[in-house]
């Protein structure tokens, strides 16, 4: 609720609109373009590394206190991984991460808070039109530090990398529709990839 109501405040007091801040579509092609290339390539990477994460920190007695309780004692390796059934339950699980948890962040986080930080500290520089500067890190930071709450776990700090990822979408097609995108899909990647193996 605040992630989406403060942008409206905020726009509010500044006359502005959430328009402004990033909360349309267009340009719809290049924002699904954006999200279908980050997927593409980012998605991988990040499976490779959860399994080498797993499979090294599962079997070791030193390391397995970096997982999160209960996790090896169900994680079954690359053979465990099944997609997920197609259910009503599922359709709603994914509805749930695209529509109230990452629109919601995006907005706050990319449409409003770094757009904001971009007008006092200014991109110094661009990269495939997306702004690289002071303004990403803080605003995906901040990304960061709000998720370590939610469990405890340091790990969640790691959201910082994505957040700048999320940014420098948002900077270069002034949408954010890729970033809400991408957003939602590594939610679902996580949890997909973390279901317990049926029995």
């Amino acid at each position: 609720v605040l992630f989406l109501y403060g942008p409206m405040a905020i726009a509010k007091v500044r006359h502005e609109d959430l328009d402004d801040y990033g909360f349309h579509a267009e340009p719809v092609a290049r924002g699904l373009a954006y999200a279908g290339v980050a997927i593409g390539i980012i998605f991988p990477i990040f499976c490779v590394g959860y399994f080498a994460f797993y499979e090294t920190a599962c079997g070791s007695q030193l390391l397995v206190h970096l997982v999160p309780r209960g996790m090896c004692s169900h994680y079954a390796g690359l053979h465990g991984v099944h997609a997920p059934t197609l259910t009503l339950e599922f359709a709603k699980f994914c509805a749930v991460q695209l529509l109230v948890v990452a629109l919601p962040e995006e907005l706050f986080f990319r449409g409003c808070l770094l757009r904001l930080l971009e007008q006092k500290f200014p991109p110094r520089r661009r990269i495939l039109g997306g702004g690289v500067g002071l303004a990403l890190v803080i605003s995906a930071a901040m990304f960061a530090l709000i998720h370590l709450p939610k469990d405890g776990d340091p790990r969640a700090l790691a959201t910082f990398f994505p957040g700048l990822l999320f940014g420098w979408m948002r900077s270069a097609t002034g949408s954010i529709l890729g970033s809400t995108i991408t957003h939602g899909g590594s939610n679902i990647l996580i949890y997909v990839l973390d279901r317990p193996v049926p029995r």
